[in-house]
């Protein structure tokens, strides 16, 4: 059945005690027993005194006419179709939503419903409806000329039969169907639509010459538009878009180009240059992986990655890639050089810090706890294997950091979540909920977010007391932690083992140290900044510190009522 059986209820405005009343609507299976007015007027009353949201409801109607065009003998369903269209401009500022509606419906049925008794007539009344509507006879937006001419496919010949049979019939507005599409299409282009005429172009079969087309298209920055077209057209126009993409040195639009059309062996050097930007970005990054995926065994490529592992001072990274891959030469040059690489950055013996220590088991815990509480200002910061899997659930929080100023504590959260939880439990709120310790963070709330997310029923990750989130202290701050270690402290941080894997263990010494210098890094700004806060450079940091940062999970509305 169709739209059968609805029920739709609303407030009687005329009866003061606001009893409802109910609006039945016609149930019917047979299209044949239903003008196209009476249909739009049941669909518009169904859709305006729906209670649904407006896309909500949108998807159920949508559903609803599918159905309804299941039941169709006759006309069928997509000649009904047309004809609703044909009566839809009289209403007005609904017509292109109601247009919309249907013809998506009438794409789903056609989906479910391949082949049609009025296919070919239904096609043939599309073409003479694209030319009543661009002929200014029917009064249609033009992104529903643009889905008539989808759902119905309507091709160059289905223009030129309907031109034909008007042209038998006296009417002399065309020279030709061709004529006629072309003089739409440079209207388009013209007002600048270069994707609808773009679109029109392909689907018309209509090709167009000249480089002029192209380069108006990607100075108006319509790459989409210009690469359909380019594809369309073939291999010397795409030829062209890359190398303009080359000149341009749009190298991220080069690349997809030729990859997508597989003009590797015609730009080879180019391809390469563009991989090696790719890889450039990831290794700027730390999606030190990926890069090493997208280098897929090309040896050139490898080189260049352990060119970029030298480059930002990852060794490890360098010696990984060398071996793995047989590049002795790489591994036999990079003693001087990473020692020159790894000065560039801040290390733990720039901070005279005594000892990093993992804490991993109850003992360990407790004397971690203990040490802490001792403390009046402390350095926090975590760290959890990436996930690259798009729309995947973020990795739990691996580590957790906490430093003061000589010492170091990396607390293995999964290790002592799986096996002391309590103790964890108790130790955590101890340290984060206490008013009397200054915790350092730098963005430390999305942290705290989470470690609540991946241990939610620990009560230390609920709230934190105290907090000083250092990237709130400074005004537009640029390149992260490490560009404010470089503004306050003179030097950077080497952030390179930033998505390296967290879940590993043991993890590696300069993993430990990565880790550790995140913490620590905190306390020795924060020293910088408060022994330096008088004078003309006075940073004001006092007004920052929250008192009480509450993490836990919000209610609902639902929830709140419920309460009431």
């Amino acid at each position: 059945m169709g739209l059968e059986e609805n029920i739709v209820r609303r407030p009687d405005r005329r009866n003061e005690t606001g009893q409802e009343k109910t609006i039945c609507l016609h149930a019917f299976s047979d299209l044949a027993h239903v003008s196209p007015v009476v249909f739009l007027y049941l669909l518009k009353e169904c859709y305006f005194h729906g209670t649904c949201k407006a896309t909500v409801k949108f998807r159920a109607l949508q559903q609803q006419v599918c159905n309804v065009l299941c039941n169709s003998s006759r006309p069928g369903a997509a000649t009904f179709i047309l004809q609703c269209l044909y009566v839809l401009p009289i209403f007005e500022l609904y017509s292109e939503g109601f247009s919309h509606l249907i013809l998506s419906a009438l794409g789903r049925f056609k989906r479910a419903v391949p082949t049609s008794a009025d296919s070919l007539t239904a096609k043939k009344l599309a073409a003479r409806l694209f030319i009543d509507i661009v002929g200014g006879s029917v009064d249609h937006a033009e992104r529903i000329i643009m889905k008539i001419i989808e759902v119905f496919d309507v091709r160059l010949t289905d223009v030129e039969e309907v031109v034909s049979q008007l042209k038998a019939q006296n009417d002399c507005r065309f020279d030709s169907a061709k004529t006629f599409i072309e003089q739409f299409i440079f209207g388009r282009i013209e007002s600048q639509s270069y994707m609808t005429a773009v679109t029109l172009l392909e689907q018309f079969s209509i090709r167009q010459s000249g480089q002029s087309f192209l380069f108006t298209m990607i100075e108006n920055k319509e790459f989409r538009a210009a690469e359909k077209w380019a594809s369309f057209m073939g291999k010397p126009i795409l030829s062209i878009l890359v190398q303009e993409y080359a000149d341009r040195n749009m190298l991220k639009n080069a690349y997809v180009t030729i990859k997508k059309n597989n003009l590797q062996q015609d730009f080879p050097d180019l391809y390469h240059k563009c991989i090696e930007s790719i890889l450039k970005k990831l290794a700027e990054k730390a999606c030190w992986d990926i890069a090493e995926a997208r280098a897929d065994g090309d040896r050139q490529l490898l080189e260049y990655l352990v060119y970029l592992a030298m480059e930002a001072g990852y060794s490890e990274k360098v010696e990984e890639l060398c071996e793995r891959y047989s590049l002795e030469g790489f591994l036999k040059a990079t003693g001087s050089e990473a020692a020159i690489l790894r000065s560039r950055f801040l290390s733990l013996n720039d901070f005279a810090v005594e000892d990093v220590i993992w804490v991993d088991e109850f003992e360990s815990l407790h004397n971690a706890a203990f040490q802490i509480e001792g403390c009046k200002v402390i350095g926090l910061d975590c760290e959890w294997k990436p996930n690259y899997e798009k729309g995947s659930q973020p990795n739990k929080v691996s580590i957790m950091q906490i430093a003061s100023d000589r010492m170091v504590f990396i607390f293995d959260l999964i290790k002592l979540y799986e096996n002391v939880p309590d103790a964890l439990d108790n130790c955590l709120i101890r340290i984060l909920q206490s008013s009397r310790i200054l915790k350092l963070g730098y963005n430390f709330q999305c942290d705290m977010k989470q470690l609540a997310h991946s241990y939610g029923d620990l009560e230390c990750f609920k709230y934190c007391e105290m907090l000083l989130d250092v990237q709130n202290v400074f005004k537009e701050p640029r390149g992260g932690l490490s560009g404010l270690a470089e503004k306050i402290l003179g030097v950077g941080l080497n952030k390179t083992r930033r998505n390296s894997n967290w879940e590993q263990r043991p993890l590696s010494k300069n993993q430990l140290e990565y880790a550790a210098l995140d913490a620590v890094v905190l306390i020795h700004i924060f020293r910088r900044v408060n022994s330096h806060s008088d004078g003309h450079d006075k940073v004001e940091w006092k007004s920052h510190i929250v008192s009480h940062m509450d993490n836990s999970p919000k209610k609902s509305k639902k929830e709140s009522k419920m309460k009431k």
